[in-house]
């Protein structure tokens, strides 16, 4: 049955769709057939331009011809390895290709399917790696308020979004929250970092000093936070993080889900922010979204303390029957030949600025309150209705996509990250058409 058949039959009921309204959903629904450049085709033969790159993750566009070539071969040569005392050539060419954009000393990479699993990977080496050490007193792990680091029991344990949380009884024990660093009296409408809120990351400290730090195993940050709404760091926050850490002998995991492979303007936030963690955590953009993987890349001092020990013994007791999928690793190579023959890890410092001023262009226009930007990252805050929270936001939504134009909310946030292939006549497009859509908002 095609997608229009489905639809004309309402044959939708059986999919418990995740993170969506699915009464509403289903009652009139928005499918997708197809999808080439920076457009999808719905249903009914409409292009929408893709404000989104998905969902963060598509950012090399869509039907990539090296990607695509690059499935087709490896399904003809090799479908599935065991990923457990055996391998592949094409996931030892991969995990050397990606250590060479990390920072000097990070060069060993753990692969996983998703970003939740690399949140849980990086949060489990986080506390072996302390237990192998002889320093099993650590245990504590610190988030931070309206962080997101995926859906299973640790990530949202160390996330900090309510919704994410409230449903799922206890989580994990001896977590703490940082406070969040979105201050929109003092730094509404800033272009870029903000000047105002280094200072925040002395929380830290404090949640430190309250715990005892030799019980902390780890401080996990987005380095700008973006399924919760676009939080840009301000400047110098990274910086202290990182030094309260050195001083207390804390882990420091930047989850760079969002932030890696371009989306800033540089391959990685470390390099764009100039802050080295101990731990990354990525998927996402690693296979331009087509399919499921993810990387999780620490140091090697990391990855150093579990080699001992009888060689024939496992030294680190985690994994998935995934890891390093024969089809994902190749995926994630086409990727990388995309990327690097584009120059798409970096073309996102070069439409920076025009991508800046149309996003800030919108100020004034009726309930925007905010508009906050880095890289070709944007986020639009509007004032929620009184009484009916994400109500505004999601009508938005709703229009920008009657209107061609895919774009993401949460909260009574509009969300942009378009394909780093995007042009400016399509930012101009997008932004003509969102203008549009705000102007006629209620």
């Amino acid at each position: 049955m095609n997608a229009r058949d489905a639809t004309a039959t309402n044959n939708l009921e059986a999919f418990w769709m995740p993170f969506t309204a699915n009464r509403q959903f289903k009652q009139a629904p928005r499918l997708f057939v197809g999808a080439e450049g920076m457009h999808y085709v719905t249903a009914n033969g409409r292009r929408v331009l893709d404000g989104t790159a998905g969902l963060w993750c598509c950012n090399a566009g869509h039907k990539r011809p090296k990607i695509v070539e690059a499935i087709k071969r490896q399904a003809e040569e090799l479908d599935y390895a065991p990923a457990f005392q055996m391998g592949h050539p094409k996931i030892f060419e991969l995990a050397a290709r990606l250590v060479t954009y990390m920072p000097t000393g990070i060069d060993h990479v753990f692969f996983t399917n998703s970003g939740s699993e690399s949140v849980e990977t990086a949060l489990k080496i986080a506390l072996a790696y302390h237990r192998v050490k002889g320093d099993g007193a650590r245990f504590r792990l610190i988030g931070r308020e309206r962080g997101y680091h995926g859906v299973n029991f640790g990530g949202i344990s160390v996330g900090g979004i309510v919704a994410n949380r409230k449903m799922f009884g206890t989580l994990l024990t001896g977590v703490d929250h940082l406070p969040h660093t979105h201050d929109i009296k003092t730094n509404a409408f800033t272009r870029g970092e903000p000047e105002h809120g280094a200072d925040l990351a002395d929380e830290l400290e404090r949640i430190c000093l309250l715990h005892d730090p030799s019980t902390v195993a780890a401080c996990i940050v987005e380095p700008v936070a973006g399924s919760t709404g676009v939080l840009i760091p301000p400047k110098g926050y990274l910086k202290r993080l990182r030094e309260i850490c050195d001083k207390h002998g804390i882990l420091l995991i930047f989850d760079e889900v969002i932030t890696g492979y371009g989306r800033l303007g540089a391959a990685f936030a470390t390099e764009f922010f100039d802050v080295v963690p101990d731990i990354i955590v990525t998927a996402k953009g690693l296979t331009n979204g087509v399919v499921p993987m993810g990387a999780v890349f620490v140091k090697k001092e990391i990855y150093d303390a579990f080699m001992h020990g009888p060689e024939g013994v496992i030294e680190f007791f985690h994994g998935y029957t995934y890891s390093g999928n024969p089809m994902a690793a190749a995926t994630a190579l086409g990727t990388l030949d995309t990327y690097e023959d584009e120059g798409l890890l970096t073309r996102a410092s070069e439409l920076a600025s025009y991508w800046e001023d149309a996003l800030h262009s919108l100020k004034g226009l009726p309930h925007v309150i905010d508009i906050r930007n880095l890289g070709l990252i944007g986020a639009i805050e509007l004032e929620p209705i009184a009484g009916a929270p994400t109500k505004r936001a999601f009508q938005a939504f709703l229009d920008a996509y009657d209107s061609n134009l895919l774009i993401r909310t949460t909260g009574d946030i509009i969300a942009l990250s378009p394909p780093l292939i995007i042009e400016k006549s399509e930012i101009d497009v997008l932004f003509d058409t969102l203008s549009g859509v705000l102007k006629n908002l209620h």
